[in-house]
């Protein structure tokens, strides 16, 4: 993993009493200042560990439901698997998801799903199962977070196939900000239909 040591510039103020035009022509610093510790602020974890993005599926946890919502908006259905503690999880959110390129990608393209490795709600499976997300998570032989599934654009079929011949695409591990979008780039462009992502990766980068 890359460790990037950032210093904030120090600043030295006159201590003489600011003039109307000091305090103009330091404003536009200020608000740069600010803007750039907001930058860098990093999000929180919620109550259950993971990190959040405020942009992710909101859902009753009906995959079927899911991803035929997400083919009526034009986009497709990944769900992100993550654990309490898992920094890869963490690096995604604090690196990957503060591209703004890359989330603007994704924002545009898919609907994301972020479901818990050992967590224990109740979700209903294409195929009208309901299982915790701990149990759906060893029916798709999920064992690495953070992974992501990447669904197919139509839930036509999907319930009677294995459960996992039903993804069209599967990232496990952490992948660094340019493979990581080449992925969502590999499911919406359809190419698993055309080869691998390691193909798929030699001839796009």
């Amino acid at each position: 993993m890359e460790m990037i040591d950032v210093q904030e510039d120090k600043f030295q103020m006159s201590p003489s009493r600011p003039t109307r035009r000091n305090v103009l022509a330091w404003a536009p610093c200020a608000a740069l200042v600010a803007g750039l510790s907001a930058a860098r602020a990093e999000p929180s974890p919620g109550d259950d560990g993971l990190y959040h993005e405020p942009w992710f599926l909101q859902s009753f946890l009906d995959l079927r439901d899911d991803l035929d919502s997400a083919v009526a908006g034009g986009k497709r259905l990944a769900i992100m698997w993550e654990l309490r503690g898992c920094p890869y999880c963490r690096e995604t959110h604090l690196v990957n998801f503060a591209d703004a390129d890359i989330t603007k990608y994704i924002r545009d393209n898919f609907e994301v799903l972020q479901l818990n490795l050992i967590g224990s709600r109740k979700v209903t499976d294409f195929d009208r199962q309901e299982l915790s997300e701990k149990d759906l998570a060893q029916k798709y032989g999920i064992r690495f977070t953070p992974t992501f599934q990447f669904f197919p654009p139509s839930s036509g079929g999907i319930e009677v196939k294995e459960p996992m011949a039903r993804e069209v695409a599967r990232a496990p591990g952490y992948l660094k900000p340019q493979h990581f979008l080449a992925m969502f780039r590999f499911v919406r462009e359809r190419a698993y239909e055309r080869g691998s992502f390691r193909d798929f990766l030699a001839t796009n980068g």
